[in-house]
C-alpha cells in the first residue's frame, strides 16, 4: 500500500517506532516521584497532542493530574476545549505548575488543588473547590494511584495495604460520590484501572487488587447511572513510562526492561493514553458504558 508524498506524519505512523524503545537506567525517586526528574523524560503531549474541539466547553476534574498519565489527560482535555481542575499531592507542586502553564497556553483555565486523596475530608473539599472554580462539573477522571512493589507477602504490611486501598479505590468512591450531585445528563466518569487487574504481578498484590476493584466498581456504577444519562467507563493502561515506576513502583533491576515484553516491544508514553480518555469523555462514545478500554501495546486480555 502506498501513501501520497507529504502525508502528515501524525496521521500515518508505525506504532512500533512512533516513540522510542527506551531502556531506562536504574534510578530512584522518593514517592510520589516527579516527571521533571525522570530519565528518560516522558512524552505527555506537549508537542505531540493535537486537539480538534471534541470537549469544547467541558469542565473536568482530573486526579493525579500533575505527571504521567494524568498530566497527558489534562493537556489533551485542554487542547480539546475543556477547562480542568487538577488534583495532586503537595510534593508534586512543581510538576502541577508546569501542566497549568500548558493548559493555559491552550487558552483554557486550570485550577490547582493539592492534597492527599487518602484523606476523606480532602476528597470532599476537592469536589467543592472544583465545582466552585469551574462553575460546575460534567467530567470526572479518577486517575490517581499508588504503586509500591513488595516482593514477599510477609513484607506487605497492614499500613501499606490500607494506604494503597485508600488512595486507589476508596478515593474513587469518595470523589465520585461527592461529584454525583453536580453531574447532569451527558456527564462522564472515567477511571484508571490497569493491566494488573487481569495479569497481576506477584510483587504488586495490593495495587493489582485495587485495580480489579476499580473494574468492578466501574461496571456496577455504569448500570446504576445509565438511566440518568451519566456514562461510566475505565481505561486499563499497560506498561506506561511514568514517575510511578521509579518511586518504588517496580523493582529497580526491572527498570531497564520495562515494557519490552509487549507485542510492540516497548513501553508506552503517557500521551498514548490520552485519546482513550478523550473518546470516553466525548459524545462520540455515547453508547459506551461500563467498558474497560485496554491501552497496553497489544497484550491480549481475557
Amino acid at each position: 500500500m502506498t501513501h501520497a508524498a507529504g502525508n502528515d506524519q501524525l496521521t500515518f505512523q508505525d506504532p512500533v517506532t512512533r516513540f522510542p524503545d527506551i531502556t531506562p537506567p536504574v534510578q530512584d525517586q522518593p514517592e510520589p516521584g516527579l516527571d521533571r526528574e525522570l530519565v528518560p523524560q516522558t512524552d505527555r503531549g506537549h508537542d505531540s497532542y493535537r486537539g480538534t474541539g471534541r470537549l469544547e466547553g467541558r469542565r473536568a476534574l482530573i486526579t493525579g493530574a500533575d505527571s504521567g498519565i494524568g498530566a497527558a489527560i489534562a493537556i489533551a482535555f485542554a487542547r480539546e476545549g475543556a477547562d480542568v481542575a487538577l488534583s495532586y499531592l503537595p510534593a508534586e507542586e512543581a510538576d502541577a505548575e508546569d501542566i497549568r502553564k500548558v493548559v493555559e497556553g491552550a487558552g483554557r483555565k486550570a485550577f490547582l488543588f493539592p492534597g492527599d486523596l487518602s484523606d476523606p475530608v480532602y476528597c470532599e473539599e476537592l469536589v467543592r473547590g472544583a465545582v466552585r472554580e469551574l462553575g460546575g462539573l460534567d467530567a470526572l477522571v479518577n486517575n490517581a494511584g499508588r504503586q509500591i512493589a513488595v516482593e514477599d507477602l510477609a513484607d506487605l504490611g497492614d499500613e501499606q495495604w490500607q494506604h494503597t486501598f485508600d488512595t486507589n479505590i476508596r478515593a474513587i468512591y469518595r470523589v465520585t460520590r461527592a461529584a454525583l450531585p453536580h453531574l447532569e445528563a451527558g456527564s462522564t466518569i472515567v477511571s484508571t484501572t490497569s493491566v494488573q487487574a487481569y495479569q497481576p504481578s506477584p510483587h504488586l498484590l495490593d495495587y493489582a487488587s485495587t485495580k480489579a476493584a476499580i473494574n468492578t466498581f466501574t461496571k456496577g456504577l455504569a448500570q446504576q447511572l445509565a438511566p440518568r444519562g451519566i456514562r461510566v467507563n475505565a481505561v486499563a493502561p499497560g506498561p506506561i513510562w511514568t514517575p510511578l515506576q521509579v518511586s518504588d513502583g517496580q523493582p529497580k533491576e526491572a527498570l531497564p526492561h520495562f515494557g519490552k515484553n509487549t507485542p510492540l516491544g516497548r513501553a508506552g508514553q503517557p500521551t498514548e493514553l490520552a485519546p482513550a480518555y478523550v473518546f470516553l469523555t466525548s459524545p462520540e462514545s455515547s453508547y459506551v458504558l461500563g467498558e474497560t478500554l485496554h491501552v497496553n501495546g497489544g497484550t491480549p486480555m481475557p
